[in-house]
Order: structure tokens, then C-alpha cells, then sequence
């Protein structure tokens, strides 16, 4: 092994000395002995293969925490969301508002269960969501929607790629029927095509329905992707199911402008004198507060701007059966405020990337169900409405954090409710 210079080493402690090089040597070196702990290769559920992976099991922790009456009284309602199953773990629901949303698809006061281990978490969003009831409710707008898949096709030259897209404009309809055999509820809305030198990268956008449907897209396009394979009289180098361009689960600027699930608006503007009963500020301190976090939010490279919309978004998807995952796209977005001419303050957010639905996934299971029942939107028909309540949920959040940091709130609110 090389010399360490320590000089050079000084601020990473684990290379303090030879000795403790040596010793990370050893750790991160292969091995090829046998696991100790194993289970049982198949991932299905059954009473057998749950008995099999408790023996395993048993020995490291107490299964009546994991595998509780109610789980085992439920457990065959998760066989088609997880695999190895072994138990369920509790997270705490508490429940905000009510919430006047006044939107072309969430009309009503909701209560909204939120599941998180962050003490002040719900009380915050509670807080926001009686001010914005006390001021007439938050006007919510479903501007778009679409979920995409972009498979990518690797040529020898440009001059392939071109011949390839000038043969997939023809296409169009065909994978239109192609993509639709596969789903009920899915339809094609959208072809685009990005021609990167001898890459192509192909955007297919789907409306959903009700489902938030990432599966659906992706059986759909896979069809299409096999067809393209078989029929393309260009025959790729290489050619992959998914090329990033989608944005899936990840934090992107490509769909800040654009849309991937559902996009939404949601604006209120509420007086001076609630802004004070409620926040303990004035909007004139809230606009500043913001300026200065857009220009901070600028300097780290955020995509988007705004508070804490992740905040609202994993403890409303966590409770309602929604893919957790997605909140590192649906947390992009904007927060404005301003003064306006009778000195009230108004609000906005605009999320483009709001991955919800109200059928399938994880909405059926038996707690989360319970969640969207909470809500009155378990069920066809209401994915659009959920979406609102999404935003107007972020909204609440948004002016109830910047309230308690202009206030001088935030660090004892956190004091007061998280270390009791």
C-alpha cells in the first residue's frame, strides 16, 4: 500500500494512521463465505413461507411487533404489493384541518390524514389549513396530465437515427393501438421525439385515469418497444425500455415546465389581520422571507422553489397507498408570494408532478383505504381531486413554515412538540 500523506488526510479521521488503513483495507475487501442469514427463495405469501421466514427471524426481534393480530388477520391483502413479505410496520396517522378547497375537482372542507414519524409535522399543516378555511378556502386548478416512458435507440450514425425517426412519424397510430390492447383505463395522448446525434430518445405520454399508473405506462410501452424492435427497418445497436428521460423518481427540470402525473395551481389570498392572528407575522415580513430563500434556493442549485412540499406530500402518500418514491419528482415546484393592493397576502404554488391515484397500487390495502375513505376519495373518478388536495395540502404547509420562521416560531415549535 502507498504511502498516506497525512497533511492531505487530515480532515477524513478513519486515515489517521497506517494502522487504520490497514484496518479499512480488511473491511472492504471481497468475501466469498457463505451468508449465515438466509431465507426462503421464494418470494411469495403464504402461511408456509411466513412461518419459514420467522425462524429465520424470530431470533433477532419480537414478531408480535411486525406481525401483529391485524396483520395476520389481513396479510394475503398485501400479496400483490410486496414480496418476502414478513409483517407491516405502524406509523403514526394524525389528521389536518379541516381544509376548504374550493377546486373544479376537491370541493369541500377535508380532513387530511398524514402519516410521519416528525413531531410538528401535522400540527404545522393543521395550522396552515384552519388559516386558509378562515380566509374562504384555496382555490385549486388541474391544469394537465401525463405519465411517460421514453425508451432510447442507439444507431451507428445520425444518418440512422434520422432514417429511424423519419420511419417512427409513420408509426403513430399503430402504437396508439399497440399501447391502448395493453390497459382499459390508459390512453396514448402524446409521441415526441429527441435526437441526440446517433441516440433517439422517444416520449410517449399517457393519461392514466384513475390509477397513478407507472405500471401501466410501462407494460404499454414495452409493447410498443417489442413492436418498434420487430417492425423498425433500421435496426438499432441498442435499445433500452427506459433512457431517463421520463423523470421517473427523480428530481428533473425537464417536467418543471411540463407535466408528469398531474399538474396543479393553487392560489389564496388572505387578509393582513388573519395572517396576524394565525402566523404572528405580516405579509410584508412573508414576501421578504421569501425573496431571500428564492435567491438561497438559486445559490443550491434547487430545482423549483419552495419550503417543504415533501413535507405534506410522503405523509399524504404514506397514508393513502401512493409510491413514497415519486415524492422526489412531486416535490418540484414553486412558492410565490406578494403584497397585494389592500396589503393581504397571496399565495401560490404550482406543482407539475403530482403522481397520485385512487385505484390500484396500494389504495386498496386496508389501512390506507381507511385514508382515502377519510377523504371521501377512494375509488374511480376521484385521482383528479386528490391531486388538488395534494396542493392545497402543500399550500397550507408553505405559509404555516414561512409564518413560524418570520414569527421566530420554527425552532421552538420543534423544541416544544419533538422533545417533550
Amino acid at each position: 500500500m502507498p504511502k498516506l500523506n497525512l497533511n492531505r488526510a487530515r480532515n477524513y479521521s478513519v486515515f489517521s494512521d497506517i494502522e487504520s488503513c490497514e484496518k479499512v483495507k480488511s473491511a472492504l475487501e471481497a468475501k466469498f463465505h457463505k451468508p449465515k442469514k438466509k431465507i426462503c427463495l421464494n418470494a411469495g405469501l403464504s402461511d408456509k413461507l411466513l412461518d419459514r421466514r420467522w425462524q429465520v427471524l424470530e431470533s433477532m426481534t419480537d414478531k408480535d411487533l411486525l406481525l401483529d393480530s391485524f396483520t395476520q388477520q389481513n396479510f394475503q391483502a398485501y400479496s400483490n404489493n410486496i414480496e418476502h413479505f414478513i409483517g407491516t410496520v405502524n406509523v403514526p396517522v394524525g389528521i389536518a384541518g379541516p381544509l376548504r378547497i374550493n377546486g373544479l375537482f376537491a370541493n369541500d372542507d377535508f380532513l387530511v390524514p398524514l402519516a410521519t414519524t416528525e413531531a410538528a409535522l401535522v400540527a404545522s399543516y393543521d395550522r396552515g389549513a384552519k388559516l386558509i378555511t378562515a380566509a374562504g378556502g384555496v382555490s385549486t386548478l388541474l391544469i394537465n396530465e401525463g405519465v411517460s416512458r421514453t425508451p432510447v435507440f442507439a444507431f451507428q450514425s445520425l444518418s440512422e437515427s434520422a432514417r429511424f425517426v423519419s420511419w417512427v412519424v409513420t408509426q403513430y397510430d399503430i402504437f396508439r393501438e399497440v399501447a391502448e390492447s395493453t390497459t382499459t383505463h390508459g390512453k396514448l395522448k402524446d409521441i415526441n421525439v429527441n435526437i441526440e446525434g446517433n441516440h433517439v430518445y422517444l416520449i410517449f405520454e399517457y393519461l392514466t385515469g384513475d390509477a397513478s399508473g407507472q405500471n401501466m405506462v410501462t407494460i404499454a410501452t414495452q409493447n410498443i418497444f417489442l413492436y418498434i424492435l420487430e417492425h423498425c427497418p433500421i435496426v438499432p445497436v441498442d435499445a433500452f425500455l427506459d433512457g431517463n428521460l421520463s423523470g421517473d423518481k427523480k428530481a428533473n427540470a425537464y417536467t418543471l415546465r411540463s407535466v408528469r402525473g398531474k399538474k396543479v395551481s393553487a392560489d389564496v389570498t388572505i387578509p393582513a389581520a388573519l395572517v396576524k392572528k394565525y402566523l404572528h407575522t405580516t405579509p410584508e415580513t412573508m414576501v421578504k422571507f421569501g425573496k431571500m430563500n428564492t435567491v438561497g434556493g438559486l445559490l443550491s442549485g434547487a430545482i423549483g422553489i419552495n419550503a417543504h412540499y415533501a413535507n405534506a406530500l410522503t405523509a399524504l402518500y404514506i397514508a393513502c397507498g401512493q409510491d413514497a418514491a415519486c415524492v422526489a419528482e412531486s416535490a418540484i415546484g414553486i412558492t410565490r408570494m406578494e403584497v397585494d393592493s389592500r396589503g393581504d397576502l397571496y399565495a401560490s404554488v404550482t406543482l407539475p408532478n403530482i403522481m397520485v391515484g385512487t385505484v390500484g397500487g396500494g389504495t386498496g390495502l386496508p389501512t390506507q383505504k381507511a385514508c382515502l375513505d377519510i377523504l371521501g376519495l377512494h375509488g374511480n373518478g376521484k385521482a383528479k381531486a386528490l391531486a388538488e388536495v395534494a396542493a392545497a395540502l402543500c399550500l397550507a404547509g408553505e405559509l404555516s413554515i414561512v409564518g413560524a420562521f418570520c414569527a421566530g416560531h420554527f425552532a421552538r415549535a420543534h423544541h416544544k412538540l419533538a422533545r417533550k
